[in-house]
């Protein structure tokens, strides 16, 4: 096997203490008149020494849920990652009251880290703006999910790098609290060898092991989750593979739309699709739909994506 076998159980309650973030006093050197809480979190370790973009917007999400009126769970959310996070800091996320209205609440947040110079005192790493509702009626339709083969058969992330001597490797097998099962050809190791035509990707996914949370976190995991895979449509499409030499990927911004709330602890079928890469840019629009075929949330996401000495 790659790596030491994990206890599946650990690894997802680890999630929640992740993301359970924890109150602190509010600085009032760094308050606007909106602010109206502070929270701070811990990272996970990760190989090559970064911070998970998916962890901090799992983290801004609990954060901003904390806030608002009691019955109002998140719909939509936005957010710019504006900087690497270090994982020898903890991550402080400030959270702004924007609206408070009869249904509708609106949250900012930015989490910032210290700077890393003494000129810079505080750096923002992403900033997120986020709506919350409470439960309403009203008109309804929706996009059903395409065909696809139940997860239990397909091979689990652990199968598939089996064997793989490579710290990253090793993570994704033994450390990841999400299990990832991909319908369409893992692109771990090497290229689709139908790129041509793989204008769409589809993985199933939830929790390593079932977690207790409250519904907040559960928003909060879909938020963590739905940031592993948005690359892979665009690798894909391009014919290269995670394990491309030169290849450089980073986040520019990431939206996700709640359609319908969900246990994170039953599988979700993300299906994704890149429409465009650009200007050293690639978007990806995804689906994410429970395995009754609802259509649960809309997941949006540009990142900077680059080969050196490509043409």
């Amino acid at each position: 096997m790659t790596g030491t076998p994990c206890d599946p159980a650990a690894v997802a309650a680890g999630l929640i203490d992740l993301l359970d973030v924890r109150e602190i006093v509010v600085d009032p050197a760094f308050a606007t008149p909106a602010t109206v809480a502070a929270y701070e979190a811990d990272s996970s370790p990760q190989p090559g020494g970064h911070v998970f973009g998916g962890q901090v917007m799992g983290q801004a999400v609990a954060a901003v849920g904390r806030t608002v009126p009691e019955g109002r769970r998140i719909h939509s959310m936005y957010s710019y990652f504006l900087a690497p996070g270090d994982p020898g800091h903890p991550i402080r996320f400030q959270v702004d009251a924007l609206r408070d209205g009869n249904s509708f609440s609106v949250r900012r947040v930015l989490a910032t880290q210290p700077g890393r110079t003494p000129e810079e005192a505080e750096r923002t790493i992403l900033a997120m703006t986020a709506s919350f509702q409470e439960q309403q009626d009203g008109l309804e339709h929706q996009e059903r999910a395409p065909d696809a083969p139940d997860p239990e058969g397909l091979p689990t992330t652990a199968q598939v790098l089996d064997g793989i001597d490579h710290p990253v490797a090793r993570y994704w097998a033994t450390q990841r609290p999400i299990d990832i099962r991909h319908v369409t050809d893992p692109i771990y190791l090497r290229p689709d060898p139908a790129s041509d035509a793989a204008d769409t990707q589809m993985v199933w996914m939830r929790t390593l092991a079932p977690v207790e949370a409250d519904p907040l976190l559960h928003d909060a995991i879909l938020a963590f989750a739905s940031d592993y895979t948005p690359f892979e449509p665009i690798l894909r499409r391009q014919g290269l593979s995670w394990m491309t030499p030169g290849l450089r990927m980073a986040t520019i911004d990431h939206a996700i739309w709640w359609h319908r709330h969900v246990d994170a602890n039953e599988w979700l079928l993300y299906v994704q699709r890149s429409p465009s890469a650009a200007g050293g840019r690639g978007l990806t629009h995804g689906q994410v739909f429970d395995r009754a075929g609802d259509l649960v949330a809309t997941v949006t996401q540009e990142g900077m994506i680059r080969v050196k000495d490509r043409t």
